[in-house]
């Protein structure tokens, strides 16, 4: 099988979650490499997230409408259910609103969701020395890590920057690195009975 593929060959779902970072700018990139590797691409994004997109460049990107807010109390789901997600870029913000279970924002709202549901999920932050420091941070990626959230994080992904020359480091992001993270991820199967 070449890519990420249901038993009845429809591609899989992967939403990648982009959040309020400079970097969101690229997202189409992971975008590009995931329907490469055969999956259906969802976006979502935090609403500081929405700042950076191109919705509609990522919506004929995807074929489906980029979500930032929660839907109205009666309106149909407009995305197919997530297989796996992808936050990415993540910020310090979402990491630590994540660890503590807040719901606040859609994206959030749906990765405490998917974390209950047992969808496989991977988190690439983007961030800065200072930031990336701070002991509630630190302690967010420790737990997401516990709990089975693929982190990738460190020096040996991307190196941090000082704060205020984040911008200067876009090009050098390495996309790949969290799809590579998810890899063949499965949702694990209900047992029967």
């Amino acid at each position: 099988m070449n890519g990420p593929h249901t038993a009845d060959a429809h591609p899989r779902v992967l939403y990648v979650i982009a959040c309020g970072s400079p970097l969101a700018r690229n997202v189409g990139r992971l975008v590009d490499l995931a329907q490469r590797d055969g999956w259906d691409v969802c976006v979502v994004t935090t609403p500081d997230g929405a700042k950076f997109v191109d919705r509609a460049a990522l919506a004929r990107q995807t074929g489906h409408p980029v979500r930032t807010h929660y839907k109205n109390p009666g309106d149909l789901d407009v995305l197919p259910p997530a297989d796996a997600m992808l936050v990415c870029p993540a910020t310090v913000n979402t990491v630590n609103k994540w660890a503590a279970g807040i719901t606040d924002t859609l994206a959030l709202g749906l990765l405490v969701e998917a974390q209950g549901l047992g969808v496989p999920m991977a988190v690439v932050p983007y961030t800065n020395t200072a930031m990336a420091a701070h002991p509630a941070f630190l302690a967010g990626l420790a737990r997401l890590r516990e709990w089975g959230v693929r982190v990738v994080f460190g020096e040996q992904v991307v190196r941090l920057h000082p704060p205020g020359t984040g911008e200067h480091h876009l090009d050098a992001f390495p996309w790949a690195v969290g799809l590579a993270a998810l890899g063949g991820a499965q949702r694990p199967v209900a047992p029967v009975g």
